[in-house]
Formats: structure tokens, sequence, C-alpha cells
């Protein structure tokens, strides 16, 4: 259906973070269209953490991801940018290759978004990849007890139901920002797709960046969220579809997504290993009533890919739906 429209590749913008990002990214490549990843910055777990923690540097390792996923480097050469280093080797233990040279480019160049441009350029990203802020943001949240807390893996981990989210800058000097390429970005959107990804610390650390949520408020693009398969422990339990749509909306104080993805194809419960996946709890409930209450149009397939006694999005159906979607919209505003 885009094959008419190479002249002006259709825009399409992914914001996000963690292991669901990736996947619709490397689905979508390839496809005729101008890809743009804003990715956070609010990660302090594994090897980003501990980067950050050391030399507060934005942690790297959910850009890194995503460039191995755009970049049309030789197999070889991104197995490298990869590698993580064994246990045994006591300085490095633990740390991806990847991580250290995003690391040390950043504090070359006085900040993530720069050091992303020229990273790219090496590993011929094919589209764009914009830290969400030149700068580590501090992910807080409310819980519906009262109680507050500081911390990505610190939130999750604390078993409580989340009430709101919010960002800050590391020494909470002044409001985080995002630079005005990811701002552009999303004004000049010809869709803009949310997910998948853990709710309150993948997708809401982006949002909640002022004038990002403001571009989100203010932008023409189809939004379409991509809705979890499975809930997740200390963020999700017990979620309906609607419920993820809904708490996206209350952080933008207005309901602005346009369209959802939604899976409903069963997930076979003695599939999933809890044990290797413990931080999924079960398939998300639908409710479709819910979404269109909202507004949203709702899209319903077969999206599940089981893989490793887990379940997953298929990224080349994600992404077919997307282009569809993407075609139709261009033809509505013809």
């Amino acid at each position: 259906m885009l094959d008419a429209l190479h002249t002006h590749q259709p825009r399409i913008v992914v914001i996000g973070g963690g292991t669901g990002l990736p996947v619709i990214l490397k689905n979508l490549r390839n496809r005729h269209v101008d890809i743009t990843a804003i990715v956070t910055v609010a990660d302090d777990g594994g090897s980003s953490g501990i980067l950050r923690n050391y030399i507060n540097v934005v942690p790297p390792g959910d850009i890194r991801n995503v460039m191995v996923a755009l970049s049309e480097m030789p197999e070889l050469y991104l197995d490298l940018f990869q590698y993580r280093f064994r246990s045994s080797d006591q300085f490095f233990a633990g740390h991806a290759l990847g991580n250290l040279i995003i690391a040390a480019l950043s504090e070359m160049k006085g900040g993530i978004f720069d050091s992303v441009q020229i990273l790219s350029d090496m590993l011929k990203v094919d589209g764009h990849i914009y830290p969400a802020a030149n700068e580590p943001l501090e992910l807080n949240a409310e819980f519906s007890d009262g109680t507050t807390m500081s911390g990505e893996s610190e939130i999750t981990a604390a078993g409580k139901l989340i009430k709101r989210v919010w960002v800050e800058t590391t020494d909470d000097s002044h409001k985080p920002e995002a630079v005005h390429q990811v701002i552009d970005a999303i004004m000049n959107a010809d869709q803009i797709v949310l997910g998948p990804g853990s709710l309150f610390t993948s997708i809401l650390p982006n949002l909640m960046i002022e004038n990002v949520g403001e571009a989100l408020r203010q932008t023409s693009a189809d939004i379409v969220y991509i809705c979890n398969i499975m809930t997740q422990k200390g963020e999700t339990e017990n979620f309906t579809e609607a419920d993820h749509v809904r708490v996206l909306n209350r952080h933008l104080g207005m309901n602005f997504i346009n369209t959802v993805l939604v899976n409903i194809k069963e997930v076979p419960a003695e599939y999933i290993d809890y044990q290797k996946w413990n931080e999924v709890s079960q398939p998300v409930k639908h409710d479709f009533a819910g979404l269109r209450a909202m507004g949203c149009r709702v899209i319903s397939a077969d999206f599940l890919e089981l893989k490793d006694r887990g379940a997953f999005h298929n990224g080349q159906e994600v992404a077919d739906e997307l282009i569809n979607l993407l075609g139709r919209s261009l033809d509505d505003h013809k």
C-alpha cells in the first residue's frame, strides 16, 4: 500500500524502552518508512544502572538494543557491540561492550544526544534514534497508599499499586526537557507508536517529560498503543487493555490514544515458564467496550509469538498492521 509513497517516506515515531521496542523496530526496517525511535533515559537496572551510578551518564542499555535493531552492519559487528562480559571477568562483569562505548562517547561529547547520532552513523542505523532527554532522569512513583519512591527498579520491586509516575533530573535543579529534534519528530509524524513495553517504567517516563507530553496532546498523528500481552508484577497486575489506556490518558489529562492493538490469541498457561520470566503475571484481560468508551479504534488479531517458554509480540505481524494503519491514515488525509 505504501509503495507508491516512496517520494515522501511516511514518518513513524516509536516511543518506549525495554525489550519490546527493538522487536517492532527491527520489523519496521526496510518498509519504506522514515523511522524515529524515542528511547527512555530513566532506566537504573543492570549494566546500565551500574554505569549510571559510576559516571552519571544516561543509561545506555535500551539505546544500545535499539541501535542494533536498526543497524545495517554485518552480524559479527553487532554481536561484538552486544557482547556481555562473563561474570569471571571481574572488572567488566555483566557489562555489554556497547554500553561502555555509548558511555565513553557521552563523556567525550558532553551529552548523550550527540553521541547517539555519531554512533548511529558509525553503525549505519536506518532511521533516527533520539534519547528522550539529553541527561539521565530519575523515575518517581506515588502508590495507591500515598507513599512515594524513586528509582525504576525499586518501584517495580515494591509490590504496590502504582497511582502515578513522574520524572525529575538527577539533581532536581530544573525540569526535564526533550531536545527540539524529539518534539519536531512527534509533531511531524504520520503515526506515533507507544509500546509494547512496561507501562509505568518504559513508556510513561518518556511521556512525563513536559514538552513530550504536550507534543503528544497537540500532534495530528494517529497515536497507536500496542497493548502488552502479559501483565507485569509490580506494575499492571490484573489489568485489562482498557486499564492500560486509562493510565496513559490519565497521565496526559486527555484521551489521546487513537488506536489500540490487542492480541486475542490465547496464551497456553502450561507453556509459560514463570520462573524464567518472573516479571510476568498473567495474560492481559480483554475489555473492548472500555477501550471504545475512550474513543479508541480496536485492532484485535493474533499478535502472539511463543518462544523460549515466554509470550511475546510477533514483530512481523505487528509491523504489518502498523503499515496497514499508516496507509489507511494517509489515504484518509488525501
